[in-house]
């Protein structure tokens, strides 16, 4: 029986630990952004590592600026359609956003779910420098997965704290047996008080993607219980555990089986964030057949350009809601609900307005 005729499809009997734990040769003569190679052996022993000081203050720069105008663009969006009665102009990068939600709940989620990537974060998701560190991992040829997330990390809001997960419990099962790297990348410094993210050492060694339930409290996001991250991947809990603050300029750079979750934000400032994910171009890039991936390099090609208009001509999370809400309005543009293909992998055992919004296939 294949995963997708189980009750429950997500969960799958095989495991794939030799593409998350068997750490490639070194290479020989070093590029600019490539890591000693202990790193890269660490990356692959235990699930992740902090890269820190890798990105200038001005490479950053131009993504808070794309932020500053999406949340603008929003905030006008908003105002014009009557949601909001100020439109909060006088509040910065880490305020505005805030006080949007707090007039209009749901402008957090409403970010999220209709973004496009900016110029800024595609330089960001090529950078030159960044693409060298992948080949450590993936080879001379590496393609962009096409699930990249712009964290719109409010305080003392619910509906970004992301509980427990392994990325795979969101993909689709082709990401089941290879490895997708993802970097996540503050720009605030990421600290407990405003929810930086805690990883579980370790947690990939098996090449087991464990049982995720859906979805928890008022959100779209599936969850790994700690019982089951001892029992399946064999963290240890008292041990693994690990909160890492991260300094602007860094990222934490981990994979699809790595478990990890983000803590909630009792600060006054947002903590804005991205990930980004890079995988072969030798493995099927599509997301649930929603997009593909975009081609950054290939060893066959050194002049290749990546096709940034074939990328950008879907939008997926318009394509989640096309596909998976059962009264999907596309004249809505307020909608806060989320569904996603992920929603039917794992047994609901708390039903919101996400999940009740989610079309079961018949």
């Amino acid at each position: 029986m294949s995963s997708k005729d189980q009750k429950f499809p997500g969960e799958i009997a095989e495991v794939y630990p030799e593409p998350f734990t068997v750490c490639p040769p070194d290479v020989k003569d070093r590029k600019p952004g490539q890591l000693p190679y202990s790193e890269i052996q660490k990356f692959f022993d235990e699930g992740y590592i902090v890269v820190k000081d890798f990105f200038t203050p001005e490479e950053l720069e131009p993504c808070r600026q794309s932020i500053e105008t999406m949340v603008e663009e929003l905030a006008q969006k908003l105002y014009k359609a009557g949601k909001i009665k100020d439109l909060y102009s006088k509040y910065g990068l880490f305020q505005r956003l805030t006080m949007l939600e707090k007039e209009h709940p749901g402008s957090n989620i409403l970010l999220f779910k209709y973004q496009k990537i900016p110029k800024s974060f595609r330089d960001l998701w090529s950078n030159e420098r960044m693409l060298n560190l992948l080949e450590q991992i993936l080879g001379p040829d590496i393609a962009g997965h096409p699930t990249w997330n712009l964290r719109t990390k409010t305080p003392k809001s619910e509906a970004v704290n992301i509980p427990w997960h392994q990325d795979s419990g969101y993909l689709s099962w082709e990401s089941y047996d290879h490895i997708i790297p993802t970097a996540w990348i503050p720009f605030i410094d990421a600290v407990p008080e405003n929810g930086c993210m805690q990883m579980a050492k370790n947690g990939h060694k098996r090449g087991k993607v464990a049982k995720h339930t859906c979805c928890v409290g008022p959100t779209w996001y599936i969850q790994l219980e700690q019982k089951e991250m001892a029992k399946t991947l064999g963290v240890d809990l008292e041990n693994d555990i690990r909160i890492e603050p991260v300094p602007v300029g860094g990222f934490i750079l981990f994979h699809n089986l790595t478990p990890h979750r983000s803590l909630p934000n009792v600060s006054n400032d947002i903590r804005w964030s991205t990930d980004l994910r890079w995988q072969s171009p030798h493995y099927n890039m599509g997301f649930y057949n929603i997009g593909d991936g975009i081609v950054f390099r290939s060893k066959d090609d050194p002049s290749l350009k990546p096709d940034w208009d074939k990328f950008l001509s879907v939008d997926r999370k318009v394509v989640w809601q096309k596909q998976h809400m059962v009264d999907y309005d596309p004249n809505d543009e307020f909608d806060s609900r989320l569904t996603g293909p992920w929603i039917g992998k794992w047994d609901i055992v708390n039903h919101n307005r996400h999940t009740e919004a989610f079309k079961f296939p018949s």
